[in-house]
């Protein structure tokens, strides 16, 4: 029974990874739809960019650095491809196959931010830094076992907080550090040509292909449901065939949530539902919801769906007409800002320590620092990357090569004749 049992898992494990895989057409295809056609075919290598470089280089340093010395310190040792440092419950291949994914996630996030006018170059270079280096570290601090989440008696955060984060899936871990380095990314480029007036007025830049876009979006909510309840990791047992349902249940009921309050809310502002502004309002639930799906009820599920949602529409269009930062396809507010949303929000209405349920503000006060601390981690080194590559050698494609697209002038080919 032992044996079927860690089959088991490892088999569950494979697969939700095979899922996770399958979020990066999705992210392809999403971002492709909302930016113009003329520059497709770059969005569609800079979406295999990431997955080739996160898989070599987490495979080589980033999984010792995330994983590495048991937790201890500022970063896990490398361990130059040699897998044998690890001693978890699972076969290390896959468990290293499963983060690899949740990697290349990551680092996906800033692309679509950062799209339309980034030379090609500096792009390997910047999606080389996140899976190497940004990404593994505050992993370590998190799921690799680090200060963060160790629940030690004589840890810092049980002696200040009384409690550790908690981030299932990667509301912070991955999407809310994807977002922040997206923003940074997005106003170390400036805008897109046209994108303001000389008043300071914004301008609509339509994406090509509204039905690429659904598409990936339908592909990334089936990606996500390897994403959260395949980060449970195992699936034999009572224990975990409840709590994988249980996750699969709260990701889906956030998703529509958001999607459905997105699309009213458009509705009532602007006066027509849009599809656009939807599509982004299923990914903000989805984001939302990754921190606490094992934790929160049902219901709670709905409620941070519907907040993230509302507050998703808010903040695309601070971003974009406030602060004057060009994000075509909205990732600083999908993974940004409703990734710290609902992290924050597993500390309201967790049922097992939530300040909702009576428990007071011990966890909450543990959410709040752990993004703050992730993010500010994310920001120090989004503003090192970017600046120090624009400082160097420049981050931006000329003029002529914006306005006529990136295809010919970085690929020599176009997805269009």
């Amino acid at each position: 029974m032992n044996e079927i049992a860690f089959s088991l898992d490892t088999v569950w494990m494979l697969l939700a990874a095979m899922l996770v895989f399958w979020m990066q057409p999705g992210f392809a295809l999403c971002e492709a739809g909302f930016t113009r056609g003329k520059n497709t075919a770059n969005i569609l290598m800079k979406n295999f960019v990431d997955f080739m470089f996160g898989s070599l280089l987490f495979f080589f340093l980033g999984f010792g650095f995330m994983f590495g010395s048991d937790g201890a310190g500022f970063i896990g040792m490398p361990n130059w491809g040699d897998l044998s440092f690890y001693s978890g419950d699972l076969p290390v291949e896959g468990f290293l196959i499963f983060e690899t994914v949740f990697c290349a996630t990551s680092a996906t996030i800033v692309s679509g931010a950062m799209a339309e006018r980034t030379k090609f170059s500096m792009y390997l270079i910047y999606s080389a830094v996140i899976s190497l280096f940004i990404y593994p570290i505050e992993g370590h601090w998190t799921w690799g076992g680090g200060w963060l989440c160790s629940d030690a008696a004589d840890g810092f955060m049980m002696s200040v907080f009384g409690d550790v984060f908690h981030d299932f899936a990667g509301s912070a871990i991955v999407h809310s550090v994807g977002g922040v380095l997206a923003l940074i990314g997005a106003l170390a480029l400036g805008p897109r040509i046209g994108k303001y007036t000389k008043e300071g007025m914004s301008r609509a830049i339509p994406g090509h292909n509204l039905a690429m876009a659904a598409l990936g979006v339908f592909i990334l909510w089936l990606g996500w449901f390897g994403f959260n309840p395949g980060s449970q990791l195992a699936a034999s047992g009572e224990v975990n065939r409840v709590a994988i349902s249980h996750v699969f249940l709260t990701t889906n009921l956030a998703a529509v949530a958001g999607g459905m309050s997105t699309m009213f809310l458009t509705w009532f502002k602007y006066g027509k539902p849009s599809l656009s502004l939807t599509l982004n309002g299923v990914l903000a639930g989805l984001v939302g919801i990754t921190a606490g799906c094992d934790l929160v009820s049902p219901m709670g599920a709905v409620v941070i769906g519907l907040v993230c949602g509302l507050v998703l529409v808010y903040a695309i269009e601070f971003i974009d007409h406030k602060l004057h930062i060009d994000d075509p396809v909205g990732a600083s507010s999908v993974h940004g800002v409703c990734g710290i949303l609902g992290t924050v929000m597993t500390g309201l209405f967790s049922t097992t320590n939530g300040l909702f349920y009576g428990y007071g503000f011990g966890f909450l006060g543990a959410q709040v620092f752990g993004v703050l601390v992730i993010d500010l981690w994310a920001a120090a080194c989004g503003v090192a990357l970017f600046y120090g590559i624009k400082k160097l050698h420049g981050l931006r494609v000329n003029a002529r090569i914006e306005e006529e697209g990136l295809d010919i002038y970085e690929h020599g080919e176009c997805c269009y004749n």
